[in-house]
């Protein structure tokens, strides 16, 4: 599960060049929202739920979901048994930039 939650994350930063980050994630940044994805075994998104909706900057949950929408289906899942389900905390930057915490 951690390669697949690695495979995502650099799917997330190859797709969004513009919208993401790749340098270390400075101690405090603008906001950290928290998804539960879950995708089926033929790697569409079968729901995403936010877990944690930060307290400033709370448009930066629609961007985390509408990145994650933008990279399926997603081909890491092909061939694996029954849904994949795991969350992720996406870290965001001033200029609203991302990074998945998973590659800090």
């Amino acid at each position: 599960m951690a390669a697949l939650k690695l495979q995502l994350a650099e799917r997330l930063l190859d797709m969004h060049p513009e919208e993401s980050y790749r340098q270390k994630a400075e101690f405090v940044v603008l906001a950290a929202p928290v998804l539960m994805i879950e995708l089926r075994a033929d790697g569409h998104i079968r729901r995403i739920d936010v877990l944690r909706v930060p307290k400033q900057a709370k448009d930066t949950v629609q961007m985390a979901i509408d990145a994650i929408r933008r990279v399926a289906p997603l081909s890491i899942a092909r061939g694996v048994n029954g849904p994949l389900v795991w969350s992720e905390t996406f870290l965001f930057d001033e200029q609203r930039r991302f990074k998945p915490r998973s590659l800090e």
